[in-house]
């Protein structure tokens, strides 16, 4: 049997080397830990500064604010690089004030707004990257009095919508839009009256719109007075006759007068030259008489009707020929210099899509109309087959006179309400 005493000796010596061991292994770990992290400290301080937050390495759904250690596996938490950069970006990115190569960084401005600065790196409200303003660049000269340079990269100029054309010299020609409107020529309005009392007794135009053409029959009219010329001129036709047979050259040049008297008189009736040479024939006067069209054109009023009653100076219908119709177009009131008589226009009807009308300015109204404040200018159109009628709506294009000068695109003119900046 061996004593307790003696088996229990060794056993205690061998645990009380180990437990000094490995204490100093901890130590020397610890160590070499402690100095890799302040070497690593240093150089990523910056990077804590510039982090968007912290994320355990193992568990990347584990955030946080605020450096500390992962609440699943107690690892560390690692700095959370901001969208676009990288951890190594933000551990390099140069500080104010400091040198880099021969450039010195001042500071980092707001890409949109130059007042607003920032000593760090960081994002704007919009997720656009502050730009960094160096020594060499604060300064700069610029070609617009108290103004200064603003220099962005493609990814500003992309996040703004900012484009760039060239500037070039050239003729610009300014063209005048409006809007026309096809009315009657008022010089082919004719109103057809009575020049004599007397009764309808038939109409051969029974409705408006009706197209009538010149010498067509538009009513049969009843009148005492105008019988009674057609008697008087069958008279003095009878005397003429006899009139004839005298060797008293006054006597036959007076029968030929008295005929003339009574077959103006009946033509100052608008009485149709074929009823007068009808009745110089026949000798035979005629209850009512026709009345003819005097012009070609189309009925736009009928204020008659059969079996009324007429008197002289009444309108029975009023035709109008559509054959050349007028488009007056009105011009804003800033643009009434850029307009002059002769000028050529382009005129196209909506009812014809693609077709183009050239016309010239005929007229220019020399009043301006005080409610729409534009100026009334008027084309002049021939108008075969009636295909431009009253009341359509025209729009007329007109070219100015050319100007040489710098061109740009009209977007990029800001109007400020005072003046226009580009």
């Amino acid at each position: 049997m061996i004593p307790r005493t003696s088996m229990l000796r060794p056993a205690r010596r061998s645990m009380t080397r180990l437990p000094i061991a490995f204490l100093m292994l901890v130590l020397i770990t610890g160590g070499a830990l402690v100095a890799v992290w302040g070497c690593s400290g240093d150089g990523n301080k910056s990077a804590h500064q510039h982090s968007a937050g912290y994320r355990c390495p193992m568990h990347p759904t584990y955030t946080s604010d605020r450096p500390g250690d992962c609440a699943i596996c107690g690892m560390k938490l690692v700095p959370i690089a901001p969208e676009g950069k990288s951890m190594d970006t933000l551990a390099s990115a140069p500080t104010p004030g400091v040198a880099t190569g021969t450039r010195r960084l001042l500071f980092y401005r707001n890409p949109m707004d130059a007042s607003i600065t920032s000593p760090v790196a960081m994002k704007d409200g919009m997720g656009m990257d502050y730009i960094a303003v160096y020594s060499d660049e604060r300064g700069a000269a610029s070609t617009v009095p108290g103004r200064a340079v603003v220099e962005l990269g493609p990814e500003e100029m992309g996040l703004t919508g900012i484009q760039t054309t060239v500037a070039r010299r050239g003729s610009l020609t300014r063209t005048v839009r409006a809007v026309g409107e096809v009315k009657v020529d008022e010089t082919r309005v004719r109103q057809v009256q009575t020049k004599i009392s007397g009764w309808v007794e038939k109409l051969f135009v029974s409705s408006s719109g009706q197209a009538v053409r010149k010498g067509q029959p538009l009513l049969t009219l009843y009148s005492p007075e105008l019988l009674a010329t057609q008697q008087e001129f069958v008279r003095a036709l009878e005397s003429a006759a006899q009139f004839a047979q005298s060797n008293v050259p006054e006597v036959r040049r007076g029968g030929q007068e008295l005929v003339e008297s009574a077959r103006r008189r009946l033509q100052l009736f608008d009485v149709p030259q074929k009823f007068l040479a009808q009745l110089e024939r026949t000798r035979q006067p005629q209850r009512a008489v026709t009345l003819d069209a005097p012009v070609s054109g189309f009925v736009s009023s009928k204020d008659v009707s059969e079996g009324m009653q007429v008197t002289p100076g009444m309108t029975l219908f009023t035709i109008t020929d559509l054959s050349r119709v007028w488009i007056e177009a009105e011009v804003y009131e800033y643009e009434a210099s850029l307009v002059r008589i002769g000028q050529r226009a382009r005129l196209t009807l909506p009812n014809e899509p693609g077709v183009v009308h050239m016309a010239r300015i005929q007229y220019i109204y020399p009043f301006l109309d005080t409610q729409t404040r534009t100026l009334r200018v008027r084309f002049v159109f021939d108008n075969p087959g009636q295909v431009l009628k009253p009341g359509m709506y025209a729009n007329v294009d007109l070219d100015g006179d050319a100007a040489e000068g710098v061109l740009i695109p009209d977007a990029a003119i800001m109007d400020t309400g005072l003046r226009q900046i580009v």
